[in-house]
């Protein structure tokens, strides 16, 4: 039966209509038949509700890797609605403006990688492969740009609206960030292999998913956060775009006020174990060591990470009051888990990794912090670029410009 407009004015009737939808969804039912119900019943439903029934389910046992794997039938069962209301409209400077200003660009890196592809694809086009190859690479190249849109949305945007209470979303949509790093990687590889055939397979699935997720965050994302943030939340998004930056477009120059509160006390001191250090001090030691550190309280939460001049791993401002499980992608968190039970426990003082990225070798080592009672008051995270140290060889006594004396050489 149709929902009278009374009947459709009642959030609570709604949402239960379009619950039942999605769990029909996740049983297995016919997309077409639910898609016809679903005109039948509500006949319109904004992204903001969607991302909202999606975190409600989560709430209530969902599996969080089920809402991911369907997420795109949600979307093509709610698409006529979704593609029926207006895209955010925001003034320049403001986040939301400058993430669909870099869509726009994107959707026209995706519109000629997949023209080349199409071609590549086809047993005539791939007598081109020689010819293109070098455009694909550069295309490739800009494609893999995307990383900065998806860092911005997962440090800025995300801990806003888990602080919200709406975590589930995010989680689904990081884990799609993150199949679409592995397929771009896949398609890089494919391209060094010289495989045209490999190459096009892959990529057009890549470009396909890129797709999906402009329209997954233009009607459900943006949608939700500009229904949710207030003033302040959204002066805290604009404040950690530059350390991440801008990708294909340069940074705006109008920006959002700042809801930063004032500066701390340059001046006063604070008594250390040996000896006291200003607060300017402090920050500025932090700021200068030649390693990236980041504190978890005893309660899991980021409570500080030093803000040296080229981390590592970009943080923003937005990651502060954030639980360090949602710093982390999905499939990581079960590692971090076991961390931090590993010290809480005290069955360890101390954890370490190494990786290479981008060429560089980078240490990682997560230390527990204990007080003098032995206590547990959380983990320091110490990453550093270790290639120059790994390098070295022989010895080497002097400074640059040959400062020491005669008696030295």
């Amino acid at each position: 039966m149709v929902l009278n407009a009374k009947e459709l004015l009642d959030p609570d009737k709604k949402k239960a209509v379009l619950k039942d939808i999605i769990r029909d969804l996740h049983r297995g039912g016919d997309v077409e038949i639910l898609k016809k119900r679903f005109g039948d019943l509500v006949r319109d439903v904004s992204g903001a509700e969607i991302g909202a029934l999606e975190q409600e389910l989560i709430s209530e046992g969902l599996p969080e890797e089920e809402v991911r794997k369907l997420c795109d039938v949600h979307v093509q069962v709610f698409e006529e609605s979704l593609a029926a209301q207006a895209a955010p409209q925001t003034l320049p400077g403001h986040p939301l403006h400058t993430l669909m200003a870099e869509n726009r660009a994107l959707e026209k890196l995706i519109a000629e990688t997949r023209d080349i592809l199409t071609r590549v694809k086809d047993e005539t086009g791939s007598r081109d492969w020689p010819a293109v190859r070098p455009r694909l690479t550069s295309l490739l190249s800009s494609l893999s740009e995307v990383e900065k849109h998806y860092l911005k949305k997962e440090n800025q945007l995300f801990p806003r609206l888990e602080a919200k209470g709406v975590g589930g979303p995010s989680k689904v949509m990081w884990a799609v960030h993150d199949d679409i790093r592995a397929h771009l990687k896949d398609t890089r590889r494919a391209l060094d292999l010289g495989d045209a055939g490999l190459v096009a397979r892959t990529g057009l699935w890549v470009l396909q998913e890129l797709r999906d997720m402009i329209d997954k965050e233009e009607k459900i994302l943006f949608p939700m956060c500009l229904e949710m943030f207030d003033e302040a939340d959204w002066a805290r998004v604009r404040t950690g775009e530059e350390e991440i930056g801008y990708a294909w477009i340069p940074p705006v120059a109008e920006a959002a006020p700042s809801a930063a509160g004032p500066a701390a006390d340059g001046g006063s001191r604070v008594a250390l174990e040996t000896g006291s250090l200003t607060v300017e001090a402090i920050d500025l030691m932090l700021r200068h060591l030649p390693v990236d550190i980041s504190y978890v309280d005893e309660t899991d939460t980021v409570v500080y990470y030093s803000a040296t001049p080229e981390r590592i791993f970009p943080r923003t401002p937005g990651v502060i009051g954030r639980k360090v499980q949602n710093c982390h992608p999905p499939k990581s968190v079960d590692v971090v888990e076991r961390i931090l039970k590993a010290f809480k426990s005290g069955e360890r003082d101390a954890a370490e990794f190494w990786i290479e990225l981008h060429g560089r070798f980078i240490h990682i080592r997560y230390f527990a912090l204990r007080d003098g009672a032995g206590t547990y008051r959380g983990t320091l995270e110490v990453s550093q670029d270790v290639t120059a140290i790994r390098a070295l060889r022989g010895e080497r006594r002097l400074l640059d410009g040959d400062l020491g004396g005669p008696e030295e050489r």
